[in-house]
């Protein structure tokens, strides 16, 4: 049977990512994270020390440094992310790309790159991909969408564990006021806004678990494929 398109959207630190992992993991799926392609492109930026003003520099960066994401059984995300022949998939949340990444991602000229780069992956179907506009530009086509959201308290305590986890030492309140900062920008820009698709089934995974989680969009892939 042919593989089918999932596609996942919702606000920062919703949990999308964790479980769209989980979902291709237990399809055999291609996963895709194309925040993490938008957090290369805002670290590369950080280490030329680009102007994060200067749109037609960050769109320089992002046409000449293309995003690899690989599969890899090296670390909890399931991939790596690689960037000008880089690994940089363990600096992505960092506070400098936590800072800068909704500014390099509103900028048009860059989303069209890189949604380019996520077309191609989605092709052929057997792909599950998490990020801000998949449902409604990246794969308008999905089979299965799906909008994942929670409450900014629960999703700023996700963003401050995972944080801790990686050795860092996040501010709760800074956490708090960079996911607020992040839902404005996203929901706001110009370009392919945060939103609902109209298909889109909503899910909110406040005081769930990955797994209930998982099990609800699961049953709307068995739905799906009959």
């Amino acid at each position: 049977m042919k593989g089918i398109k999932i596609a996942f959207d919702g606000p920062a630190a919703s949990g999308k990512s964790t479980v769209a992992k989980e979902v291709a993991k237990r399809l055999s799926y291609l996963y895709v994270d194309t925040g993490a392609m938008y957090r290369a492109v805002t670290w590369k930026a950080l280490c030329l020390g680009a102007d994060f003003r200067d749109e037609e520099a960050i769109i320089a960066i992002a046409g000449q440094f293309p995003v690899e994401l690989k599969p890899s059984t090296d670390n909890a995300q399931g991939y790596v992310v690689i960037i000008d022949g880089v690994n940089v998939t363990d600096f992505l949340t960092s506070d400098e790309v936590n800072l800068y990444v909704s500014t390099v991602a509103r900028i048009s000229g860059v989303r069209k790159t890189l949604v380019a780069e996520q077309r191609a992956l989605a092709r052929e179907g057997g792909v599950v991909m998490a990020g801000r506009d998949i449902t409604t530009v990246v794969m308008p086509d999905a089979e299965v969408k799906v909008y994942l959201t929670a409450s900014s308290q629960e999703r700023a305590r996700r963003r401050f564990l995972e944080m801790e986890e990686k050795g860092e030492n996040p501010a709760m309140e800074a956490v708090v006021n960079n996911i607020e900062h992040r839902d404005t920008i996203d929901s706001s820009r110009e370009d392919s806004p945060l939103s609902v698709a109209d298909e889109a089934t909503v899910i909110d995974s406040t005081g769930k678990s990955i797994e209930e989680v998982v099990h609800q969009v699961m049953e709307l892939v068995r739905t799906e494929r009959g």
